[in-house]
């Protein structure tokens, strides 16, 4: 059963939903605290480029900030950082960077992937920003950090070996100037037998990763579609499958690709998209359950497409969703685009209680992370309870991502148009299986006598 719901909302509306109030004023109080608290610390002045800031650029920032990366400038010397002290002060004192918007102080904070700052590290920023930015004893620089080939799958150092398939796109030229572009091609996958995925990570090819908006891939055998396989945006680095899910890789199948491309001022010619995928061993030990990856929509209207966003206006999205058997939500990712600000994911149990499960209240379409639950936090589902889907929109002026407030904004899918979904890995479980997970983690929540 999935229901819809869309409403006018104010930001006074917002700030009665009690999850977000609280998350309004933990980036209040945070960006305050970040900026007095060491403003009067005597330790400040004891940070120093050298032997505090440059190892966090190096494990936060560089991947990215480096020459011939995706960042818009280098920050890997002194002289390269300095002059944007200010502004990387700014960015990851309000969590824009890191690209990867989750509340911290709210929900499932076990992630699998996670690449969140640490208090301590801001703090540490902020510190060396206020002290003036010294750069310290040469000799407390630490060696340079040595990168992966942005060419390589990124998951393939997490298990050690390269995927065990690769299925690529055909070439597709993007124009400098123009409008969205789709590409569909479909391509053999080369798979032989059934197979559970382990994980899947799509990668655009180097030269076509600010052109490449998102990239669906779907399972067809024999000309129909069969399965998802994955979702890509921008930012998104993959999706890691628990060990006792299977998402089937059919046999004999194909990919079938929607690639939406957005020219972006450079001619990209032969642009593809990789997707590698790695499987668990063919015998497994462990009792599996069927994973899938679904699109679930928050919007009212026939097929979530019934909305659309006024000038200078505001608009609140809700979805609902049961299912018959107990379930485990084993990831979350929030879709949408320049309008939306916020997303969150609840749990209505079936005794009234409401939980919150995750929470997004930076949204930034530039970057589409899935949130991967680690298997002790996965949130767990019985039937009965009910999955709250909940999306903000501005179409102010106050929203800083918006291009144009002065323009209505309806649901489609153009960069220009509005989305108002999320995806989400599902393991489905039967009775048994539910019950021996609540078994598992309430043993290991228990103390021992010994």
């Amino acid at each position: 059963m999935q229901d819809g719901t869309t409403r006018r909302w104010s930001w006074s509306q917002l700030r009665y939903s009690a999850p977000v109030i609280a998350l309004l004023a933990v980036f209040a109080l945070h960006g305050e605290a970040f900026s007095t608290e060491h403003a009067q610390d005597p330790d400040d002045e004891d940070v120093t480029f050298t032997k505090d800031v440059a190892r966090i650029l190096q494990e936060n920032c560089q991947v990215c900030h480096q020459p011939g990366s995706i960042g818009p400038m280098a920050l890997m010397t002194y002289d390269q950082v300095r002059p944007w002290g200010a502004v990387i002060k700014d960015r990851v004192v309000h969590r824009e960077m890191p690209p990867y918007q989750y509340d911290t102080d709210v929900g499932v904070q076990d992630l699998k992937y996670d690449p969140r700052m640490s208090d301590e590290e801001i703090q540490a920023i902020v510190a060396w920003v206020d002290s003036g930015m010294p750069m310290g004893d040469p000799a407390d620089m630490p060696p340079p950090a040595v990168w992966p080939d942005p060419s390589e799958f990124r998951l393939a150092e997490r298990f050690g070996r390269a995927p065990d398939v690769i299925v690529t796109s055909t070439p597709y030229d993007v124009p400098g100037i123009g409008q969205d572009r789709w590409w569909q091609p479909t391509v053999e996958t080369g798979i032989t037998e059934d197979r559970c995925i382990m994980a899947i990570e799509t990668k655009p090819a180097v030269a076509a990763r600010m052109v490449t908006h998102h990239a669906n891939s779907y399972f067809s055998v024999n000309g129909r579609q069969a399965a998802m396989l994955s979702e890509f945006a921008i930012g998104k680095i993959g999706e890691i499958v628990p060990e006792d899910a299977c998402r089937t890789a059919p046999a004999n199948s194909q990919v079938s690709w929607d690639i939406h491309y957005w020219p972006n001022g450079e001619d990209i010619d032969d642009a593809v998209v990789q997707i590698g995928i790695w499987f668990y061993p063919a015998e497994r030990e462990v009792e599996t359950y069927r994973q899938d990856l679904t699109l679930y929509m928050l919007s009212g209207g026939v097929g979530g497409r019934g909305y659309d966003i006024a000038p200078h206006g505001t608009l609140m999205t809700q979805g609902f969703r049961s299912f018959n058997t107990p379930v485990r939500i084993d990831s979350f990712q929030p879709h949408g685009h320049t309008r939306l600000v916020a997303m969150s994911l609840q749990i209505l149990r079936a005794n009234g209680r409401l939980e919150m499960v995750s929470m997004v209240s930076n949204w930034n379409a530039l970057w589409h992370h899935s949130h991967i639950y680690q298997d002790h936090a996965s949130p767990l589902l019985a039937v009965g309870d009910q999955l709250v889907l909940t999306g903000w929109y501005d179409n102010t002026a106050n929203n800083r991502y918006n291009p144009d407030p002065d323009q209505w904004v309806s649901i489609g899918d153009r960069t220009a148009d509005e989305m108002s979904h999320a995806w989400l890995a599902v393991t489905h479980l039967d009775q048994e299986g539910y019950e021996e997970i609540l078994a598992e983690r309430q043993a290991q929540t228990t103390p021992t006598t010994d």
